[in-house]
């Protein structure tokens, strides 16, 4: 049950924040703030920055956090704001994977709401206690799938849902990169060396990492449910523990078929997300490296460009956009659109009122639990020489 006694409203001032993970030398953590703070809804007052005390107390002086909410570990940071009349509202996961159940618990058991870090966890057993845990309280959930928050991602998905495409029959998904091409994490590279480790990024590295983003980009945009997939997971990288490329067949409810790639040794390829979507009676694609344009074939007809701002782009598409026609929005704002809806829905919360229902497109668990029981799925298919394997429901 989340716990509001004695704490003021959220209108008319910002929800306080907190953060785990996220300290110096820190890439995700940064975005998160950077995204929290694009709207005005947020202030950042307390944080666990670091699994090293130091590094944590050093981290919440550089942000300006006063010493006595900077916090040697999770659990006491938990314990403490919980019982402060002007605790935290809300609390930002950003560690790496294996880090992520622990705080999440931590949290939630004590009704301080949760904005985590994909994917949920590193172990599809720890993500499904957590999906059990959260089904028992009041909080709210946000995963932090920032394609989600684009304009022109929300506006495919609502023509998707009001049959622009007719029934749809294809699926094409892609993500390749290429900063693993050579065996970066042996350098030293913190991000690198993570994302390489099982122990702390879990059983899939590249399918893990970016894989996720494609699969859920995929089923958000087509409101599909992917019941099976077949998979090949390679690591070409001599030496690497975890997959570095993912080939993968697709099968979706109601008969739509489609392929997923994911690669982080393409040379060339920065961050190259792309999805097509094809029905009988047209088709959509869209760019993540040139995310304020959508591009709609109508069967027989001309490919027509849909600005995120322009003639053709919907009221939903506003909803998620910030700045005029002509300037261009993607990453941070994506993350920072997730941010502003989830401020909506807590605040809404403490309010006692409803929220904008615009602002409830946001993942939470459920899309987390797809994500990781995606991630098994295509673990076991590749074991088992690329064998179709059930994604459960």
């Amino acid at each position: 049950m989340v716990i509001e006694a004695g704490r003021d409203g959220a209108a008319g001032r910002r929800l306080r924040l907190g953060m785990v993970g996220g300290g110096q030398g820190a890439f995700i953590g940064a975005v998160h703030r950077i995204a929290a703070r694009l709207d005005d809804r947020y202030e950042l007052v307390a944080g666990a920055l670091s699994s090293d005390p130091d590094r944590a107390r050093a981290s919440a002086a550089d942000l300006h956090i006063a010493p006595d909410r900077a916090y040697a570990d999770f659990e006491a940071m938990a314990e403490a704001e919980a019982a402060r009349p002007d605790g935290i509202d809300v609390v930002a996961i950003v560690t790496p994977n294996h880090r992520h159940a622990g705080p999440v618990q931590a949290f939630a058991r004590r009704g301080i709401h949760v904005i985590c870090d994909k994917p949920l966890t590193h172990r599809l057993e720890d993500a499904e206690a957590l999906a059990a845990m959260l089904a028992r309280t009041d909080v709210i959930f946000g995963l932090t799938h920032n394609y989600t928050g684009y304009p022109l991602v929300r506006q495919a998905r609502e023509m998707v849902a009001q049959g622009d495409l007719g029934a749809l029959r294809v699926v094409q998904v892609e993500y390749p990169q290429d900063w693993l091409t050579t065996r970066l994490e042996e350098t030293g590279q913190k991000q690198a060396a993570w994302r390489t480790d099982p122990e702390r990024s879990g059983a899939a590295g590249c399918v893990g990492d970016i894989g996720t983003h494609a699969f859920n980009l995929a089923e958000f945009v087509t409101g599909l449910r992917c019941e099976s997939l077949a998979a090949e997971l390679t690591r070409f990288v001599p030496g690497r523990r975890l997959d570095d490329n993912a080939h993968m067949m697709l099968r979706f409810a109601g008969g739509a078929r489609g392929m997923l790639w994911s690669s982080q040794v393409a040379p060339g390829n920065e961050n190259g997300l792309k999805l097509r979507v094809y029905g009988e009676k047209g088709g959509l694609e869209w760019h993540q490296e040139q995310p304020n344009t959508l591009r709609h074939t109508p069967f027989g007809e001309p490919s027509r460009l849909i600005s995120r701002s322009g003639p053709g782009s919907s009221a939903v598409a506003g909803h998620a956009s910030r700045i005029p026609a002509g300037h261009p929005e993607g990453y941070l704002e994506g993350f920072a659109q997730l941010y502003r809806d989830l401020a909506e829905q807590i605040s809404a919360r403490i309010d006692g009122r409803a929220p904008d229902p615009a602002s409830l497109l946001v993942p939470g668990i459920a899309e987390g639990l797809r994500g990781m029981r995606f991630i098994a799925a295509a673990v076991a298919s590749s074991q088992r020489g690329a064998a179709w394997t059930d994604i459960p429901a």
